[in-house]
């Protein structure tokens, strides 16, 4: 065992490292660009090892399942490991303080300290264990009130957490039925394509800005955020900015009598996101193994546009600006979702299929819809 002097400073070391880093994880509420600390350390290994764990399992849906708990479960845990970490440290300054400890039918020692610690962080006052000494009773009191400012502040932090989470969803919910599921710029572009469509456009994209506004400092600040996965396998917040970001390009580059200054404001803003979410993760930005946007596609979106009445520009000029654009955020949006193991969505639908606003296994169950043979559901909808 530490001599007590150095028992009692390692307590104090390992206290003042814990607080400092839940304040910066939970208080704090800007990024942090030190490189060493507990919480992105704790990140990054759990992540990685939940993630190797996942990958054992042959269906896709219990993967998407078992991701979807690593987010709030891993907020559980790291709470958990900061509230050890504080008895602990507490329970060695008792240690090096002498362990001046009343203890009725025992001698006092290391795992007596620890028990006071325990008792007192968590206010339980069982009475059992009492200091005897100025600074046992200091060392008490100071636990005491750390223990009931701790609780506090988790009890006040989890709401926000979760309330960030809802907000963020509510438009990717709304983007089902304006873009497909999952969203696609070219679908959306095609959705729009009615009468006085292009003002909707122009105040979709109004809403996005804001909402990547709001994506990036929530997320900047608490990035635990980014591992909360969306309601259906289908939808994710990295696809939704990728077909928001894919879409703004198109009308950047030149769809006639679209909103160009709206989708410009909407691409910057976004961009931004990405990158400083990016650099917060560790995820340089890498090439894709496949083209997101082949030559074929982009005729036949742009065949699609023109039946629909929404003209695309055309040319080596547009070709060329466009490949510009992309090249601004996809590295970036690319390296996120292989880190969150997540997929970006494709500019135009794979295949046709139904919003999940048309699904639920609950009709098929009933027997109100007849469920094709071979084709596969993505979401339940349950």
């Amino acid at each position: 065992m530490i001599p007590a002097p150095g028992t009692f400073v390692l307590g104090v070391a390992i206290f003042a490292i814990i607080v400092w880093d839940a304040f910066e994880a939970i208080i704090l509420p800007r990024r942090v660009t030190r490189r060493f600390r507990l919480a992105r350390l704790f990140y990054r290994t759990s992540w990685r090892t939940w993630k190797f764990i996942v990958r054992l399992f042959p269906s896709k849906k219990t993967r998407e399942m078992l991701l979807g708990f690593f987010g709030p479960l891993s907020l559980i845990v790291l709470v958990g490991l900061w509230a050890v970490g504080l008895v602990v440290s507490f329970g060695m300054m008792q240690y090096g303080a002498g362990s001046a400890l009343n203890v009725s039918g025992m001698e006092p020692g290391f795992l007596t300290d620890l028990y006071l610690s325990g008792t007192t962080f968590f206010t339980l006052g069982l009475g059992d264990v009492v200091p005897r000494s100025g600074l046992a009773r200091v060392l008490v009191v100071a636990e005491a009130g750390f223990g009931f400012g701790f609780l506090a502040v988790i009890i006040g932090y989890l709401p926000f957490i979760y309330g960030s989470f809802s907000k963020r969803e509510v438009d990717i919910s709304l983007l089902d039925s304006r873009a497909g599921t999952p969203p696609t710029a070219g679908e959306l572009l095609r959705r729009h394509s009615y009468p006085h469509g292009q003002e909707a456009l122009r105040e979709l994209l109004k809403d996005w800005e804001r909402w990547s506004a709001e994506l990036m400092e929530s997320h900047l600040s608490y990035p635990v955020l980014a591992f909360f996965r969306s309601q259906h396998d289908n939808q994710s917040w990295i696809a939704s900015l990728t077909a928001i970001l894919d879409t703004c390009a198109l009308v950047m580059v030149g769809v006639e009598g679209a909103c160009e200054r709206q989708a410009e404001l909407t691409f910057a803003i976004a961009r931004h996101a990405v990158v400083d979410l990016s650099q917060v993760f560790g995820t340089a930005p890498a090439h894709l193994p496949h083209e997101r946007l082949p030559s074929q596609d982009l005729r036949r979106m742009r065949d699609t546009l023109t039946q629909q009445g929404m003209k695309l520009n055309d040319g080596e000029d547009t070709d060329r600006r466009l490949l510009e654009l992309r090249r601004m955020y996809e590295p970036y949006v690319y390296a996120l979702a292989t880190y969150l193991n997540q997929a970006l969505p494709p500019w135009i639908p794979e295949k046709k299929g139904k919003d999940n606003w048309q699904t639920s296994g609950w009709a098929q169950t009933a027997g109100l819809i007849e469920k094709r043979a071979g084709a596969g559901v993505a979401d339940d909808h349950f």
